[in-house]
């Protein structure tokens, strides 16, 4: 049975049990009918519509619910990633951190190490220069360069020409320079003969063949004087650098005779400085 009928069939039904209703009624209660049927049906179609509605909006709001539920999901995922990265650099900020102080430390104490090295230094210079004070100027002189104590004695105080055997004012130098280092077992001792490049013509008295004989002949020379005087051999090294490391060009008598010399280079031991830098 179709009951969207039913009203229709209840107006005929009813019309049908009132004879005494005029057509002009009739038709005034079939256009009542029609129009609440249509209105029925309008109502219809907007609750279908409604309930269309209603359902793409339930299925939005499920489907918006569910990606949000995503994002919040990936930010703590995220969250989590950012905090752990925090906390490894945080650990390796802690750990640069102590590195540094430990590296500051150390260069704290390579300071303290070259400050001490540089008031030994100027000690050891002062020391020479006081044991050395009568000589003359032009014929020893005591210097500082590069961390060491430079003692230059020209071949007029030390040497007659071509002679390896000390003269007698040299070797009171040399008596009195051993007397101020050899209770100092902190000095590295190195003995340079140094000559002109005016080639030796023949061989000399000593035995010498060339400069770098007459060096090396002279340093060793030295090197004996200052350990018989008290210096331990070990700390006293002799070398001949013959005419090749000039202090001023070989270009005049003057200036040759400024060439040869001998100089004694002390150089405080660096244990304690190398001991600091080998600690990587």
């Amino acid at each position: 049975m179709n009951f969207r009928l039913l009203p229709t069939l209840l107006l005929g039904a009813t019309l049908l049990a009132l004879p005494g209703c005029n057509q002009k009624e009739i038709a005034a209660l079939q256009q009542q009918n029609s129009d609440l049927t249509k209105s029925r049906d309008q109502l219809a179609l907007e609750k279908n519509a409604l309930a269309s509605a209603k359902a793409r909006n339930e299925d939005e709001l499920r489907n918006s619910i569910l990606n949000k539920n995503q994002q919040v999901s990936q930010l703590n995922q995220n969250l989590g990633d950012a905090e752990t990265d925090i906390k490894n650099k945080n650990a390796d900020l802690q750990s640069k951190e102590a590195d540094l102080q430990n590296k500051n430390a150390r260069i704290a104490d390579l300071q303290n190490a070259l400050a001490q090295k540089d008031a030994a230094t100027k000690a050891l210079r002062q020391r020479v220069s006081d044991a050395l004070l009568g000589f003359n100027a032009q014929d020893l002189q005591v210097s500082v360069k590069n961390g060491k104590v430079y003692v230059s004695l020209s071949e007029q105080l030390l040497f007659k020409s071509g002679s390896t055997k000390v003269d007698p004012k040299g070797q009171d130098a040399l008596r009195k320079l051993a007397t101020a280092l050899k209770d100092n077992k902190d000095v590295n001792v190195l003995v340079e003969g140094h000559t002109d490049n005016v080639p030796i013509k023949g061989t000399t008295a000593s035995g010498a063949k060339d400069n770098w004989d007459l060096s090396v002949m002279r340093a060793t020379e030295i090197t004996r004087l200052l350990t018989t005087a008290g210096m331990d051999p070990a700390q006293v090294t002799p070398s001949g650098r013959s005419m090749y490391m000039p202090v001023v060009a070989n270009d005049s008598p003057a200036n040759k005779a400024l060439n040869r010399r001998t100089d004694i280079i002390l150089t405080p031991k660096l244990d304690e400085l190398f001991s600091i830098l080998g600690q990587n």
